[in-house]
């Protein structure tokens, strides 16, 4: 409930990396690079000021789309969870953003995209026997009907099936 929800626009800096559990589940991370602009009035030019870097991570099937999507250098617009990890390593304390993704895509105010639907998986039914006997009694009954003799000798072809 409490959780911080932020939006953030930059430039994927690392090749995503995905990865798959042994129970399933998909992850995958990679960096985003996110540089503030200033206009610099001496030189009447915009100029980067400072870059904030943040690592992001998405789940399931968002995972495998980006893993499928997204290249270094990209233009990304990221929603989700911001937490701040605090690590110590080798006596030296570091803070680390990450992103829990709910939402990734494409900027589209800096490119194009094509956009391609994947389709989702069906779950098994309870019973498989049943439904397969069910659904081989349906093909059965929308199958068309198939001639068991040749036809009669009007010189009409029949064509081929």
């Amino acid at each position: 409930m409490n959780e911080t929800l932020v939006t953030v626009v930059g430039n994927v800096a690392t090749e995503p990396d995905y990865r798959e559990a042994a129970n399933g589940s998909s992850s995958s991370r990679f960096r985003l690079a996110a540089s503030v602009r200033r206009w610099d009035r001496s030189k009447e030019e915009w100029a980067d000021a400072y870059t904030s870097f943040y690592t992001v991570w998405a789940w399931r099937a968002l995972a495998a789309n980006v893993a499928a999507s997204l290249s270094v250098g990209e233009p990304v617009v990221v929603q989700g969870k911001l937490r701040i990890r605090e690590e110590e390593r080798e006596g030296k304390r570091w803070l680390s953003a990450d992103i829990d993704a709910v939402s990734i895509g494409h900027d589209l105010s800096r490119g194009t995209t094509v956009f391609r639907r994947v389709a989702q998986p069906r779950p098994l039914p309870a019973d498989p026997v049943r439904m397969a006997a069910a659904v081989g009694a349906a093909a059965e009954a929308a199958a068309p009907a198939v001639p068991d003799r040749e036809p009669a000798a009007t010189g009409a072809e029949v064509p081929p099936f």
